[in-house]
């Protein structure tokens, strides 16, 4: 295995936002607390000593509670146990219930966690610090998680379904088995996978139970400690803050006043999320829906459940559990249960989280460090060598394939299909003849003009023949860079953003992960290009 390393910049695949962040850009620095170095986690810890006890007993029996029916791995119980103690702390990523884990990049999430996590302890030896995966237990877009691609095809649950998807029933379950099965045939690793998903989705009555089992099965010998939100106990240490938003609308105001001065800055940053007057959903026996809150009344939005200002507060610390976060308050229910030093994300992740510090100011709650988890292309040696017999750099296969095309055909041409020379030399032609016109009739200006930009065209037009003329002479070398550039970015996207890990599980096995656990650092700062043996 050899790993080699591209900017993310030069990928094209993350927006300016991530890429400015990831510099240091200082247009952005008020937006976030501190830079993922090690130096910067040093001070995060010094911040976050002042975690309560109590709040870490609760997250401890809570744990225990949530793995009572799992088999844990001496690292993962371990783990739990330490966090009682005032010298550790978390490293935090999160991840909807995706059927089969989903796209590749679940596995990139919560390897850059563990390895964050290793890389802490051996700079900071006097702490302890634990992975923690985060199921999206509540989340209610069950048409995101329902399916898995296998080989460009889309096995997919077909179920109604309503409110949270943790507690939804796996019963259905039996005919994705057999589908996937009849694709994957008989290996041994084939075999494994089959029992894999057996064990999880058709031994376990729930999406969150199944979910817990298969990310313990892939990373508890690694100490991963598994988190179901949902959970009586823990939200009751939120009541406190989710008093703040029903009555202050503290959320909605901080995160509109840090959009307001994303908005504000000449980048143009586009914005990821928008907060809601009141970011917490109803949830009960099926049921996930927004509150709204209409001249002092609160609503349940699409039922005839309504609440006086009373009434709500008793039923929050009444029943707390039934109280649920949306995208814009989860990550305070994070920071508030867990000791967290840092937050691990996707570009679109980090992108609303920028949004969140003057909430969490507000909340007097610290801000997490957040960093880019791990992204990678996974090729074969054989790829590889492809790649260099034709002359295709790592960062040409990134390229959107009409660009890649056009790039190598001007590099392999035998002769030179760039125009820029004439159209340069056509420009300053130009420039003659608009201080002619200006010296004798300043009206001509908008005629060489048109005339300017007819010519101009007609070398583009001409230019495009040419090249489509060598595309059709160099077919075959087309052909062959395109094939290669489909096999590594299947649907035109990235690799990790379309492929499940059984594809490579099949060809790896029980290798895959350690392969892929030796290759990913988390502070590497770049896309990683994964050349297996």
């Amino acid at each position: 295995m050899k790993v080699k390393g591209i900017p993310f910049k030069n990928t094209g695949y993350f927006s300016d936002l991530i890429c400015d962040y990831l510099n240091g850009k200082e247009a952005l620095s008020p937006f976030y607390n501190r830079q993922p170095t090690l130096a910067q986690f040093k001070e995060q810890i010094k911040e976050k000593n002042s975690f309560s006890q109590n709040n870490r007993d609760v997250l401890h029996d809570a744990l225990i509670g949530q793995y009572a029916n799992t088999q844990t791995s001496a690292d993962t119980a371990t783990n739990i146990s330490l966090l009682k103690a005032p010298s550790t702390f978390t490293v935090v990523t999160g991840h909807q219930l995706n059927l089969f884990t989903g796209p590749l990049y679940f596995l990139y999430k919560i390897i850059s966690t563990i390895n964050l996590a290793k890389e802490l302890k051996r700079d900071n030896p006097e702490y302890n610090f634990v992975p923690i995966y985060w199921m999206a237990t509540e989340d209610h877009d069950f048409e995101e998680i329902n399916y898995f691609n296998f080989r460009g095809k889309k096995l997919q649950w077909n179920k109604k379904s309503s409110g949270a998807v943790g507690v939804l029933e796996t019963d259905g379950l039996e005919a994705i088995l057999e589908a996937f099965s009849n694709e994957i045939g008989n290996s041994h690793h084939a075999n494994k996978l089959k029992e894999m998903f057996q064990k999880a989705y058709l031994e376990h009555n729930t999406l969150t139970d199944a979910t817990r089992f298969l990310a313990n099965e892939l990373f508890g010998e690694y100490g991963l400690v598994i988190l179901d939100g949902d959970d009586r106990a823990l939200k009751q240490l939120m009541v406190p803050y989710i008093k703040k938003d029903l009555l202050a609308k503290t959320s909605f105001e901080n995160v509109k006043t840090t959009i307001e001065k994303l908005q504000a800055l000449p980048e143009n940053y586009g914005i990821q999320v928008n907060p809601r007057e009141i970011n917490y959903f109803y949830i009960k026996d099926g049921l996930r829906e927004r509150i709204i809150e209409q001249s002092g009344r609160f609503y349940v939005n699409d039922t005839k459940i309504e609440f006086s200002q009373d009434e709500i507060l008793t039923e929050l610390n009444n029943h707390p559990e039934r109280f649920s976060p949306n995208v814009i308050c989860r990550p305070l229910f994070q920071e508030v249960i867990l000791p967290n030093l840092c937050y691990i994300g996707g570009g679109g992740e980090l992108a609303y989280w920028l949004e969140l510090k003057e909430a969490f100011s507000a909340m007097e709650v610290p801000f997490p460090i957040l960093l880019l988890r791990n992204s990678a292309l996974v090729i074969t040696e054989k790829q590889f060598g492809k790649l260099e017999r034709m002359g295709i750099s790592l960062t040409d296969i990134f390229l959107k394939q009409s660009s890649f095309i056009n790039k190598k055909i001007r590099e392999i041409s035998n002769i030179d299909i760039d125009f820029t020379p004439q159209k340069n030399l056509l420009k300053e032609q130009f420039t003659g003849m608009y201080e002619l016109a200006a010296q004798t009739d300043p009206s001509f200006t908008g005629a060489v003009k048109a005339q300017e930009i007819k010519q101009l065209k007609g070398l583009e037009h001409l230019e495009k023949r040419l090249l489509k003329a060598q595309k059709r002479k160099l077919e075959d070398q087309v052909k062959r860079m395109t094939a290669l550039q489909n096999e590594l970015f299947p649907n035109k996207s990235l690799q990790e953003r379309n492929l499940n890990f059984s594809e490579l599980y099949l060809e790896y096995g029980q290798e895959l992960i350690p392969v892929l656990m030796n290759a990913l650092q988390p502070l590497s700062g770049e896309f990683s290009i994964v050349i297996m043996d």
